[in-house]
This record gives structure tokens, sequence and C-alpha cells, in this order.
């Protein structure tokens, strides 16, 4: 693994176990993720934005935290050793959605042409929401996202300064399961990404080949962008190369608990980083609900 961050062992956060077992009983783990997208770019009148940002919402499925996918028995993708553990969620997506664009242009770079964005990067704001109907419970969780595209494996020396952004961001925050030393070199962020295009259905897969996503319906699509088509090829050139990770970056989540309006209850987790060593602590505060 390819990075300069340190992977020393750490308890999970405190919010972890009660999310991971309420998101265990949801029928699809679906959660609304928000980015925010220049006003310039929606404003089809052209008149000067008020804000410079506006909000955009949809419906993603969440895909377990990052460096440890869920077992799935239909995935014969290479899987990486059990190196890593991190309380980073995931989900995948499309590159010509307008998620990713949104991800790079509000990050620190601002990238916001469309070759700017074809590869790995992003780290703009972003907040997903998941309601747990069967605890009658809302999580919110608030940071940064990233996007993990193909060019993420590759010679060290030839890495775009998107890669080296996920590496040293994402790869700060995986700390090592015990024992998970000695098999650091085996891990791989590549066989990581085709693991996760692996775990999702035939179907799914296929949607990575549907015709331009948001583009006008003129006429009929090629041969090889069709609705409704079935990937069984891990490496399927045109699928692959518009698969991606985001992987959500939290820094801050909150734990509403509504069950009972007479007991309702409200926490907030933050993050609170130490500037000399990156190393981070949560810290746990009780609010009105």
């Amino acid at each position: 693994m390819s990075t300069t961050t340190h992977h020393r062992p750490s308890p999970p956060a405190p919010w972890r176990s009660t999310f991971e077992s309420h998101i265990s009983l949801m029928p699809s783990p679906e959660f609304i993720f928000a980015t925010v997208a220049p006003s310039s770019s929606s404003n089809p009148s052209h008149t000067k934005p008020t804000t410079p940002y506006v909000p955009r919402l949809r419906y993603c499925i969440y895909r377990g935290m990052w460096s440890q996918l869920p077992e799935n028995k239909h995935n014969d993708a290479p899987k990486n050793p059990r190196v890593y553990n991190s309380d980073m969620p995931t989900f995948t997506t499309d590159v010509r959605m307008q998620k990713v664009g949104e991800l790079f242009a509000s990050s620190a770079g601002h990238a916001a042409k469309d070759e700017q964005v074809q590869g790995s990067g992003g780290g703009g704001p972003c907040e997903a929401v998941f309601w747990v109907k069967e605890k009658g419970t809302q999580w919110r969780i608030k940071g940064t996202a990233f996007v993990v595209a193909p060019d993420i494996e590759g010679e060290e020396d030839k890495e775009s300064s998107g890669v080296r952004t996920v590496k040293s961001e994402i790869g700060g925050r995986m700390k090592f399961v015990e024992g998970g030393e000695d098999e650091e070199g085996e891990w791989s962020w590549g066989r990581e990404l085709t693991a996760h295009f692996g775990n999702c259905s035939p179907g799914m897969r296929g949607s990575w080949k549907n015709p331009p996503p948001g583009t006008p319906v003129k006429g009929e699509p090629d041969k090889d962008h069709q609705l409704g088509q079935k990937v069984e090829n891990l490496e399927d050139p045109i699928a692959r190369s518009n698969f991606r990770v985001v992987v959500i970056k939290p820094d801050e989540v909150e734990q509403t608990d509504i069950s009972d309006p007479a007991t309702a209850r409200r926490w907030k987790y933050t993050l609170i980083t130490d500037a000399r060593d990156g190393q981070g602590e949560w810290t746990k505060e009780e609010l009105w609900p």
C-alpha cells in the first residue's frame, strides 16, 4: 500500500457498533447523500446567484466500511486480506453522475473541468442521512467524500495529485487490525476497488454501461450503452471505466432516537484531530432531540 500515513491500531469509533447493528436491520440500506454544487452551474437564467453553492441530494446504497468489504458468496473478485479497519462508509456510483463532479468542484482543489474529475480525488463537503425505521433512529454523518477511480493503482512516482490526496486522506483513517501489520504489503487499493465492483450484482454492474445519465434522449443509444445489461466480466472495460467507489470521511456523527417521544435521545460524536500527528479522538455529547 503506497501511502505515507501511519496506521497504528485503534479502537473503532464509539458510534460504529450501534450504527452497524441498526443498518443491519434495514431491508435495503438506503440513505440520502447531500453535496453542494456551484450555483452558477444550475442557474439557467444566468442572473447573478445569491449564494455561491446550492444543495444537491439523492438516495444511495450503503456498501459497508472502506477496507472491510461485506462478505458476498457470489463475489468472485480477488479480495484483500483483512489488514485494515476504518469508520468510513462507502457507496458506489458512476463517474458520469453529477455527484462526482460536485465532490471535485467543492473540494479544496476546485476541479471543475470534465477531464479533472475522471480520476481519483474529490474531497468536497457532504452529509449522509439514514432513517432506520426499525429503531426509530436517524443517523447523520457529516464530513468530506473522496472518489476512488481506476488510476488509484499504479507506479507511485506517476501518481496524480488526486491519487495522492485520496491515499493520504483516506489512508490516514485506515488502522491496522490485530496482526494486520504482517500483511500490509499484500493489501492493494486496486484490488479493493475491483472487489467492490464484484460485490455488485450483474445487473448493477450493467448500469455502468447505461447511456450517459442525465443527458437528453435523442434517438437510440449505441450498442455498447444500453439499458438493462448484465455484466459478468469483472474487467468489462466500459463498466469499469465508469465505476467509482465513494468513501465518506466523517468528522461528526449524530444519532437521534425518537422511538419513544417521552424518552427521545440525541447524541453528537465529534472527531477532534491532533494537529501534531493527525491522529483523532471521538468525543460524545448528549443533546436535546
